[in-house]
């Protein structure tokens, strides 16, 4: 179970970092999921907006929340960077996430650029688009 959760984890961090390279927005997403995996919240903090960093105060708070309010952020199956798109001066990224029970959840990721490059301002639960007839 623990290699099968390590190959899982190695295989989803090297596919999502394919795909971030070349994007520094997904860069920083795809690497606080990574520090979300490892619960070093420290690093998954220091990927945090200024006003987030205020709101939480601190990355045992900041972790508390992700675990109680994103657990799909917090141990992702599978991550989908979408699209992009400009909005009122930040840039929102869309992410699909698929969890460890296989439902997909649609995130949208505002992202702002502060000195310390792209951070996460906000991240919201939308609703996922219906599949079937």
């Amino acid at each position: 179970m623990r290699q099968t959760l390590l190959a899982l984890t190695l295989s989803l961090s090297l596919g999502m970092a394919a795909h971030a390279q070349d994007n520094p927005i997904a860069t920083t997403i795809t690497d606080q999921i990574a520090a979300f995996q490892a619960d070093d919240f420290d690093t998954a903090f220091s990927y945090a907006s200024p006003n987030i960093k205020r709101l939480f105060g601190t990355p045992e708070r900041f972790g508390q929340m992700v675990r109680d309010g994103y657990p799909m952020v917090h141990r992702p199956a599978e991550v989908t960077m979408l699209d992009q798109r400009p909005m009122d001066g930040r840039i929102q990224q869309n992410v699909m996430i698929r969890d460890q029970s296989g439902r997909v959840h649609m995130l949208a990721y505002q992202m702002i650029e502060t000195d310390q490059g792209w951070q996460i301002n906000g991240v919201q639960l939308l609703r996922a688009p219906e599949l079937g007839v």
